[in-house]
């Protein structure tokens, strides 16, 4: 019979190795628990240590915890974390073609957002790989509508209002609109419009919900401008570090992710309206005047956008309207 302290200096021995044959990642993201898109993730995480025999574990730090929503990118790109969790747009002043996907007017149906996705994606892989990062997958916001707290039938009504902008192509809507421009993230969005630091936001119905805008804005106009996207991605390094059957794991489990998140996304926009309108706001298509306003902004700035994109948006833009 072995002695007990051999037996129990073993078992310590395998308790170690099993801990040390498990991976931990850090996923920081920029939204809520409740967000559909953190649910998402947080499925897709539990897919990845599951399928991965627990060999992955994935901590979720949603609501812009671990890093602050910006900081995100570069905190992945420099190993601080493992992973994130991005609105690719946010970075088309880095470069235009992250920004494919909020030119106004551009793709304003899931199904063309798909297409329009298609288009760009490996033109996007191309890019975060050069910068040392694996594009996992991307899953869109519903589609983007005004949120003012005064009536709007033109585009001259929102003359002087102070617009929160959450990348390069909003603050360009409200200069073209001649409204001020104010930078704001999301986990900031709530406070700001309380505060009138901002009365008037361009985002989905699911931003309006998650931040009760009801409480201080009363007027939404559903004008489908376009459908942002989040992109998940991981550390190069990272990945490759994980054995083959694991990284099968998170690249399987990356695919159930997207077409998930892409159906939810489309589930929910009726939820999202229904629910604003529930809470006391006006939700209403734009007038005839407002739609034609803003498809002129969209023209200037779909042009605006094949300037600075180049050939590679040439390209993008093409495809998609093949």
């Amino acid at each position: 019979m072995r002695p007990i302290h051999a037996l129990s200096g073993a078992l310590a021995l395998a308790v170690s190795l099993g801990a040390a044959a498990q991976t931990k990642w850090d996923m920081p993201t920029p939204y809520p628990a409740t967000n559909f898109h953190t649910e998402n993730i947080v499925q897709f995480a539990a897919d990845v240590e599951k399928a991965s025999g627990g060999k992955l574990k994935i901590t979720v730090h949603p609501g812009a915890s671990l890093f602050k929503a910006p900081e995100i990118k570069r905190a992945v790109q420099g190993g601080q974390a493992q992973a994130g969790e991005i609105l690719i747009s946010g970075y088309s002043n880095e470069d235009p073609v992250f920004g494919v996907d909020s030119v106004p007017f551009l793709a304003t149906s899931f199904v063309a957002a798909a297409k329009l996705w298609k288009a760009s994606r490996t033109a996007i892989e191309d890019r975060f790989a050069k910068q040392g990062m694996v594009v996992l997958y991307a899953v869109p916001w519903p589609p983007q509508g005004i949120y003012s707290t005064k009536p709007l039938d033109s585009i001259a009504d929102m003359k002087g209002l102070k617009m929160r902008a959450y990348n390069p192509a909003t603050s360009r809507i409200a200069e073209l609109a001649g409204a001020q421009p104010v930078t704001i993230q999301a986990a900031e969005l709530a406070q700001a419009m309380a505060t009138g630091a901002v009365n008037a936001n361009i985002t989905s119905g699911a931003t309006g919900y998650d931040t009760k805008a009801w409480e201080v804005v009363k007027n939404y106009y559903d004008t489908q401008a376009w459908l942002p996207k989040n992109i998940v991605f991981v550390n190069r390094k990272a990945f490759e570090a994980l054995d083959k059957a694991t990284r099968d794991a998170v690249t399987r489990a990356a695919l159930d992710a997207e077409a998930r998140g892409w159906k939810t996304s489309e589930a929910k926009t009726m939820f999202y309206l229904g629910e604003l309108k529930k809470n006391g706001m006006n939700v209403s298509l734009p007038s005839a005047q407002l739609k034609a306003d803003f498809q002129k902004i969209g023209a200037t700035m779909t042009e605006e956008w094949l300037k600075n994109a180049g050939p590679d948006g040439k390209a993008i833009i093409d495809a998609f309207r093949q």
